[in-house]
């Protein structure tokens, strides 16, 4: 599988968990010699402000995050081209999915599933997207822009006591229309050894393979792009195994 990625992912662009020295590291470790690196490069401008008001992409050039940024909604838009053909990962920093039109918290600052998403429904390559957001924290920003375009579909399980329930809801969702493109924004801080407690490594390989067979069912593409995740330990190994997952059909 090939997965988007630029070297500059590694830097510490700023003092929260998300930037953390080494959590790219242990990623890259984990899929070495099992994935294909793509270079990801910038997002276009005009591409940003499709989704983005102009004083927010402001202010993110006045924190002097932009250039970073930008590189992070770049490699998700080529994961998302990418992926109406075959399925691939985004491994991208910072993440994206608290990120609204004018404003962004939680560690984000442009949107990159929008900015992917929205870019190939502009170019008239799509006409319907589900996005699967399983990170621990609801993607209120992927709602808030997403959400009031009218042609994609937004599903962030609910956390619940039950491995079980969470995962057959993500089947449920996936097999509930054909959809031209799957984007997944992956979070693995809801793992049973991360901060939300829940999930075992093999519920993201499962999942993976939902995403993938809905895929192939629908005639449509998927991919998938980094979100959280924070336990160095457990992160590499939980990436793999969604990516084996979506790699097995």
């Amino acid at each position: 599988m090939k997965v988007f990625f630029h070297e500059r992912f590694h830097e510490v662009y700023t003092s929260d968990p998300a930037a953390a020295p080494g959590r790219i590291a242990a990623i890259v470790t984990a899929l070495k010699g099992r994935v294909d690196f793509v270079v990801a490069e910038p997002a276009e401008a005009g591409d940003i402000l499709a989704v983005h008001e102009p004083s927010h992409v402001e202010g993110v050039k006045r924190e002097g995050v932009y250039e970073i940024a930008a590189l992070a909604a770049g490699g998700a838009a080529q994961a998302a081209e990418l992926g109406l053909v075959e399925p691939c990962f985004a491994l991208i920093r910072p993440p994206g999915h608290h990120a609204s039109a004018a404003s962004a918290w939680g560690f984000c600052y442009f949107n990159n599933m929008a900015v992917a998403i929205d870019r190939l429904h502009r170019k008239g390559a799509i006409s319907n997207a589900f996005v699967l957001d399983f990170d621990m924290h609801f993607g209120d920003g992927t709602v808030n822009i997403l959400g009031r375009k009218g042609y994609a579909t937004i599903f962030n399980p609910l956390s619940t006591d039950s491995r079980a329930v969470y995962v057959a809801s993500v089947e449920e969702r996936l097999a509930s229309k054909a959809w031209d493109i799957i984007g997944v924004s992956a979070g693995f801080d809801d793992h049973v050894a991360d901060w939300g407690g829940l999930l075992a490594t093999e519920d993201y390989r499962t999942m993976g393979h939902l995403v993938r067979r809905a895929a192939l069912h629908g005639k449509g593409g998927c991919f998938a792009i980094l979100e959280g995740g924070y336990n160095h330990e457990v992160l590499g190994g939980n990436v793999l195994a969604f990516i084996e997952g979506m790699e097995e059909g």
